[in-house]
């Protein structure tokens, strides 16, 4: 049997990732951060391997193409194929990435219905959350199990990263617990998840996707918000990659 490897690479703002498929089945994935030479670390994360097509996808898939991928597919096509593929009965994506979050709904094929797309505003992505862990004094890794130890939750009202941080900084000068600010965090962003979703008009299985979806508070906190169970990868991150690879299919 002749061995058919294609490849899905996801340059994202913040990590790449890069999903094999051979014969149409899931052989290997990588994670790696971005770093400031997007391209030569896409070509590291390359090296090694021997396909026969490469679909590129992300922010630097043009770049990519220009480079050394066959051709490019849109977030939006490449996270609905991907979920689709994980999850047949998937209706709706929500991915947060770290600059982006997307809220896609598809059809039963996994053809793209409607989709709503923040890439503008860092509220309500990885990145909003990075810095209210650093503005919190907490680890990225720990910030939403030590969330979901708080006692009660802090309501945080702006709706901008800067004057979040600084609202931030004033509740940790007014003495309140760091534990109770986060969960404030949390569910700000959860509030602007929900929002985007409910534009396009949710339907179940809703599936959870991207780096953020390995946070335990916020995956928790959607659940409850949207009354309905979250399906989520084993790996979320790879989720775009592996839709990028299935077209090249």
């Amino acid at each position: 049997m002749v061995k058919i490897r294609v490849a899905g690479i996801d340059i994202g703002s913040r990590t790449i990732k890069l999903v094999l498929l051979e014969n149409g089945n899931l052989s290997d994935f990588q994670i790696i951060d971005t770093g400031h030479h997007p391209l030569a670390r896409s070509r590291e994360l390359l090296n090694g391997y021997r396909v026969d097509k490469i679909v590129a996808t992300g922010y630097g898939r043009h770049s990519a193409k220009t480079h050394f991928a066959h051709t490019v597919v849109t977030e939006i096509k490449a996270h609905a194929f991907g979920a689709h593929f994980l999850f047949p009965k998937c209706r709706t994506i929500i991915d947060v990435g770290g600059q982006d979050s997307k809220a896609i709904r598809v059809e039963e094929d996994g053809q793209v219905e409607d989709f709503e797309m923040n890439d503008r505003c860092a509220a309500g992505t990885g990145r909003f959350l990075e810095v209210m862990a650093k503005t919190l004094s907490f680890k990225i890794e720990e910030f939403g199990d030590q969330a979901l130890k708080a006692k009660h939750s802090v309501n945080i009202s702006s709706t901008c990263t800067v004057f979040s941080e600084s609202e931030v900084v004033s509740l940790i000068a007014s003495g309140e617990d760091r534990r109770n600010i986060a969960l404030g965090v949390h569910q700000a962003i959860v509030h602007r998840l929900a929002a985007m979703a409910n534009k396009i008009g949710l339907k179940e299985d809703i599936v959870f996707a991207g780096g953020v979806a390995k946070n335990k508070c916020i995956a928790s906190i959607l659940e409850r918000k949207m009354g309905a169970k979250l399906f989520i990868p084993k790996e979320p991150q790879i989720v775009g990659a592996l839709g990028a690879a299935l077209t090249a299919k």
